[in-house]
Formats: structure tokens, sequence, C-alpha cells
């Protein structure tokens, strides 16, 4: 995974992220989705975090990850 800095991060727009309103779990490439998607795992077994901002979070990931795959030819 790529590193996100500070400025980078705060120079995204909120349609990157997973949950726009609050800025939080940001998606500029794959490999953050991923990890988002795990995180948002994590924050509703801990109780952070509603199942349904994780479905959310899941729905931007899965369509980003999807893409990716598509870009490197892995799904028709």
């Amino acid at each position: 995974m790529s590193k996100l800095t500070t400025k980078s991060r705060n120079n995204l727009s909120k349609s990157t992220f997973g949950l726009p309103g609050s800025r939080k779990f940001p998606m500029p490439d794959a490999s953050h989705a991923a990890n988002a998607k795990a995180r948002a795992t994590q924050q509703v077994k801990a109780g952070n975090l509603s199942p349904s901002s994780r479905a959310k979070i899941d729905a931007k990931a899965n369509r980003i990850l999807d893409n990716h795959r598509k870009s490197r030819g892995f799904v028709e």
C-alpha cells in the first residue's frame, strides 16, 4: 500500500472516502480500498461503527476493487 501523507489525504476529494461526511476510510487506490474494508469490519466488531456504515464502505471498496481487477484483465 502506498503511503498516504497528511497533505495528500487533505487534498483528496470527499468522494474518495468511504464515509465522505466525516472523511474517514480513504480509498484513493485498490490497496486502500481493501484496507478500508478490513478496518471497517474491525470497527463494527469493536462497536465503533454501525453495520450500515460498514455496508456503505464495503460497497464503495468493492466498486474500486472490481474496477482495478477489470483494468488488470482478471474479470470479464
